[in-house]
């Protein structure tokens, strides 16, 4: 057993006993801490700083209730959180989630991989998550409007800014920022950026509903050509159905590609002549309108078939772009996609593919790009948005747009640089060292604290 192997045991021992029953937490840990650690026990004032065990620490955990009023009067009560979990490098940035499926150990998931990809956009913005176990889904606007106003109550106590930004993620869209907005404004007598995801009459920036999907498709376009590949007339099999899934589709499409499937809940649709424009314009108001299942496509176009209760990942397929959520891509889905042929994987979520699956993908060398590369684009967007916030200016969607594909570009080239080997790039190391060294050296720099 080679020194870094055992010095990774002993890290993740320690590591679980300190966060115990947090899997996803563990998982997205020995993930970057598996790429670093080589590195790592090459540079010793990191390692006499102890600056894994401290990355690894949350600065703080906010815990609070959020108590409300449905329409028929009846009082509900849910818990919510913000993980700020490291502001080395600017403010802390990152999400809020509104899912039943919210715990501390999905947002120290999240909140940990924010950090890395914040770091790799280049942009200065620090690492945070949070959210709540409340479930917008069948909720009216106007239970949405008491829930979120109850939750900022509280929350406007923890962020500003230049302290922590959040924006939006699964099951928070512009209508739940803007509750949020409103009643941060009415809490602080003030207008400031202290949320991106904003709509754009008020402070938003263009490019930022589609901005993840968009960018994940750029990324997917650097892997490719930087292995003799190119994406023109590939066949895409996305998974999910919400902005990143969606624009992801819509870009996929713009460059020639073919999107073969999407998905929701219910299941998955598979368009072997790949997705047209008016399939893709009546998804797009089928789910960001009325709210409704993806079978209803294969209902109203000839030649789409649906699945039910099934993931995408048993179609033939070019690049697998995971758009839904966490480990939804098994070892037995990666097994399946590397006896189809699949070139690469690109991450449209955070952490889809799980453990199994990724070492799959390793072993039979696939390219296999992680969200916190692939899927910074978001997140690259609200940096810009923040940015237009304190200039008090908005700039076009073409320029909005070249500046996410310079970030995108300058992602790829930081995987490039530390993570090619033989040729061939590892974009999981190559993503995680780089990201992780940024970091490490601003902590270093600032002593202990």
């Amino acid at each position: 057993m080679t020194t870094h192997v055992k010095e990774l045991e002993h890290f993740m021992e320690g590591l679980k006993k300190r966060n115990p029953h947090e899997d996803e937490f563990h998982q997205a840990v020995e993930e970057v801490a598996t790429s670093v650690m080589p590195w790592y026990l090459q540079h010793e004032p990191y390692q006499k700083a102890q600056i894994l065990e401290r990355m690894t620490e949350p600065d703080r955990i906010v815990i609070f209730r959020v108590s409300w009023e449905t329409d028929d009067g009846d009082v509900r009560a849910n818990r919510a959180w913000r993980v700020q979990f490291n502001h080395s490098l600017g403010p802390y940035k990152g999400g809020l989630r509104f899912d039943p499926s919210v715990t501390q150990s999905v947002l120290k998931f999240l909140g940990f991989e924010q950090i890395f990809k914040n770091s790799l956009t280049g942009l200065p913005m620090g690492g945070a998550k949070g959210g709540s176990n409340f479930n917008p889904k069948g909720k009216s606007d106007r239970e949405v409007m008491r829930f979120c106003q109850s939750m900022m109550t509280e929350l406007h106590r923890h962020i500003g800014e230049d302290v922590d930004v959040p924006a939006g993620d699964i099951g928070v869209g512009s209508r739940e920022i803007s509750f949020l907005f409103g009643q941060y404004m009415r809490l602080e007598n003030r207008w400031s950026g202290v949320l991106t995801g904003k709509g754009c009459s008020f402070g938003g920036s263009a490019v930022r509903t589609e901005a993840t999907g968009y960018g994940c498709v750029y990324f997917c376009e650097h892997v490719l050509n930087e292995h003799g590949e190119g994406l023109k007339g590939k066949a895409i099999a996305i998974s999910g159905s919400g902005n990143v899934a969606l624009y992801a589709a819509e870009k996929a499409m713009l460059k020639d590609a073919k999107v073969v499937t999407m998905s929701d809940s219910g299941g998955f649709i598979h368009v072997p002549e790949g997705l047209t424009e008016p399939q893709w314009e009546f998804l797009k108001d089928l789910k960001e309108n009325r709210r409704g299942r993806i079978s209803e496509l294969a209902d109203q176009f000839d030649g789409i078939q649906f699945h039910t209760d099934a993931r995408p990942w048993g179609v033939d397929c070019d690049v697998a772009m995971p758009c839904a959520t966490q480990n939804e891509l098994d070892g037995d889905d990666a097994q399946t996609l590397i006896n189809n042929g699949v070139l690469a994987v690109c991450e449209g979520a955070n952490m889809p593919t799980t453990p199994d699956a990724a070492a799959r993908f390793r072993n039979h060398d696939i390219l296999h790009a992680p969200g916190k590369a692939s899927n910074a684009g978001g997140v690259a967007v609200s940096g810009l948005e923040q940015s237009q916030n304190a200039m008090r200016i908005s700039w076009s969607h073409e320029e909005v747009d070249e500046r996410l594909k310079k970030i995108i570009s300058e992602i790829h080239d930081r995987c490039v640089q530390h993570g090619k080997r033989n040729g061939r790039v590892n974009y999981i190391d190559g993503a995680n060292i780089a990201g992780f060294q940024k970091v490490a050296e601003a902590m270093l720099a600032y002593g202990v604290v």
